[in-house]
């Protein structure tokens, strides 16, 4: 597992008005996870989570420190916010599969607020309602002109994953986008 008391990116940044709150995530380990069909069984059980296998899915330990975002129809983002070593966890799993530590990588911007889906909305083209992307919905997408991962962690909630290199591009824009959702709410 990566050490985690590296410096965050985007230490000592907060954005707040009266539509959005935005914040770095707290510190988690990340794992891009690659495998056939046939080991997914064996893959959530030495996880302690069933990786999702439905489209913009998501799943959550029992704890809620893990989280398994679903990116393709072999892919998924593990995501452990408890200090857990999910690297070191697939390890124990016999099943064919790719595991790869990205914690040092990525990072995370947490978009709360009754203006959160316009925010993110102002520069990435997929559909954010709550009618199309549920409390739960994950998915690899466009911020302005990143790759990220969206995953709506509440009704008003959000987390957007990134690399590291472009997350104060990405909080810039979030920041500029938070700005014009105040005026309009």
């Amino acid at each position: 597992m990566a050490d985690a008391s590296r410096a965050h990116p985007l230490a000592g940044r907060k954005v707040a008005n009266s539509a959005v709150t935005l914040t770095p995530a707290e510190p988690a380990a990340r794992l891009s996870l690659r495998a056939r069909p046939d080991g997914i069984a064996a893959l959530s059980k030495a996880l302690g989570v069933k990786l999702p296998a439905a489209p913009k899915t998501s799943a959550t330990s029992k704890s809620g420190a893990r989280v398994a975002l679903w990116l393709g129809p072999d892919e998924w983002l593990v995501i452990d916010t408890g200090g857990g070593d999910p690297a070191a966890d697939c390890a124990k799993a016999t099943a064919l599969h790719s595991a790869v530590d990205i914690s040092h990588r990525n990072t995370a911007i947490m978009v709360e607020g009754k203006g959160a889906e316009a925010t993110l909305s102002a520069g990435c083209p997929q559909d954010l309602s709550r009618a199309v992307f549920p409390v739960g919905a994950c998915s690899r997408t466009i911020l302005g002109k990143i790759e990220v991962v969206v995953w709506r962690t509440g009704e008003t909630a959000f987390r957007v994953e990134c690399w590291r290199s472009f997350s104060t591009y990405a909080f810039d824009f979030l920041e500029e986008a938070a700005r014009d959702a105040a005026i309009a709410a």
